[in-house]
C-alpha cells in the first residue's frame, strides 16, 4: 500500500468519528448557547409568546427527564447518562462500516445527551424553554437537547429493528 493509498484509507476511517463528533459538537453548541440566552434575558418562570399561544419561549428548571418525565429523580440521571454514552460508544464502534447517516444519528444523541448531563452537573436541573401548545394542552417544556436524543434514539430503534434486523434474516445469495 502506498503512502497515499494509506492516507486515504485512514481519512476513510476517521470520517464516522468526524460526523460524530462533529454533529455532536454542533447540537451541543446550540443547546448551550440557547440555554444561555435564555437565562440571560428570562427570569425563571417568564414567558413570552412567539407564534401568539402556540409557540412560547418559558424558562422553566426541569429536574426529571426529557419533556420533564420522571420530576425530581435528578440523582437518577447521571448513571443513566454514563450508561446512554458508553452505549453511543459501542454503536459508533459497532456501526463504523455502515452508512454516514448513522454516526449522525449517534452524534446528535451524544450532543443532546452531553448538553442536558452539562446542565445536571452545573446547576442540579436543565434549563428548558421551548413551549408548544394550545391553552392548556401543551407539550412538556423541552429544549434543544430533548429532541437530539429522543429522535436520535427513535431512530435508532427504528433502524435496528427494520434495517440492521433484516441483515441478519436476509437469505444468501449464494
Amino acid at each position: 500500500m502506498t503512502s497515499v493509498e494509506a492516507g486515504i484509507d485512514r481519512d476513510a476511517s476517521l470520517r464516522p468519528t468526524i460526523l460524530l463528533v462533529g454533529t455532536a459538537g454542533l447540537i451541543y453548541l446550540a443547546d448551550q448557547v440557547t440555554k444561555a440566552l435564555v437565562v440571560a434575558n428570562l427570569d425563571h418562570r417568564e414567558i413570552v409568546p412567539v407564534i401568539g399561544d402556540f409557540v412560547r419561549l418559558w424558562h422553566v428548571r426541569n429536574d426529571g427527564a426529557a419533556f420533564s418525565l420522571l420530576p425530581g429523580a435528578t440523582w437518577l440521571f447521571i448513571p443513566v447518562t454514563i450508561i446512554a454514552l458508553g452505549m453511543v460508544a459501542w454503536f459508533h464502534r459497532s456501526f463504523r462500516d455502515r452508512g454516514p447517516w448513522i454516526h449522525v444519528v449517534l452524534g446528535a444523541v451524544l450532543g443532546g445527551t452531553l448538553g442536558n448531563l452539562t446542565d445536571r452537573v452545573r446547576f442540579g436541573y436543565v434549563v428548558d424553554w421551548v413551549d408548544v401548545g394550545i391553552g392548556d394542552l401543551r407539550w412538556p417544556t423541552f429544549n434543544v437537547a430533548d429532541p437530539a436524543v429522543v429522535i436520535g434514539i427513535g431512530i435508532l430503534v427504528l433502524y435496528l429493528t427494520f434495517v440492521d434486523g433484516r441483515a441478519d434474516t436476509a437469505p444468501d445469495a449464494g
